[in-house]
């Protein structure tokens, strides 16, 4: 995969005719303890990371041929939500939970588009409108962050698909001894909505930058993501 692609389909290319898969990511939102927004976003981010640098995603690993087929066709990510028994039952299927302050997220290797484990496809894709308590603190200039398009109105389950592009993005821009760094970090990252006055900036400034396809929400070729790692400034 190119470090350059993103999900934006600007014309049909063999990627399309390749057999599609997606990678499924599934929040626990329970209904008396909601995980804030921004710790949903950069845990969904983060979980991405974790699948890709996964032992069990590279080389003989029992995952790598679904990541290899998923990143041979159309990069797509899908998030859905769990609670109770649903999310137990998500649990028991082989994936990954990764945690953040609050925010619980199983990502689980890539399946085929019509294929979905039946546990992950009686899932919801709705319902993932979560808010932040409080205003996050300002992103670390120091650290990565993955700037949302401040113009865009985005559900959580699907700005958490766009930070997880994001992510990728910038994680293929990077030479493997700074993705080991960021591994042993525990991936750090921050996402955060940029500042109107500076998102032409950098959606110009040569950063990883992620344009959707428009399969859900949004418009085909909406600039959601820019990816700011201090490696690739």
């Amino acid at each position: 995969m190119p470090p350059s692609e993103s999900p934006f389909r600007a014309e049909r290319t063999a990627r399309d005719e390749a057999p599609q898969f997606v990678l499924p990511l599934v929040v626990r939102i329970e209904k008396a303890a909601p995980p804030a927004r921004t710790d949903a976003l950069e845990t969904a981010a983060r979980a991405v990371l974790v699948m890709l640098s996964d032992a069990r995603s590279v080389g003989d690993g029992e995952w790598a041929q679904a990541v290899r087929d998923w990143q041979d066709a159309r990069i797509r990510k899908v998030v859905r939500r769990a609670r109770g028994a649903e999310w137990r039952r998500a649990g028991a299927l082989a994936g990954i939970t990764v945690t953040g302050e609050v925010a619980q997220v199983r990502v689980f290797p890539p399946v085929p588009l019509d294929g979905w484990p039946k546990d992950l496809a009686r899932l919801q894709v709705s319902g993932t409108d979560l808010d932040d308590p409080e205003p996050p603190a300002a992103a670390d200039p120091s650290g990565p962050v993955l700037w949302l398009n401040p113009g865009l109105g985005m559900s959580a389950g699907k700005a958490m698909a766009q930070a997880g592009h994001g992510a990728q993005l910038a994680w293929w821009e990077l030479s493997d001894q700074e993705r080991a760094a960021w591994r042993d970090a525990g991936f750090t990252l921050a996402v955060r909505t940029a500042d109107p006055g500076r998102w032409d900036e950098l959606t110009t400034s040569g950063l990883p930058l992620v344009r959707d396809a428009g399969f859900t929400e949004i418009a085909p070729g909406s600039c959601t993501v820019v990816a700011d790692h201090p490696a690739l400034r």
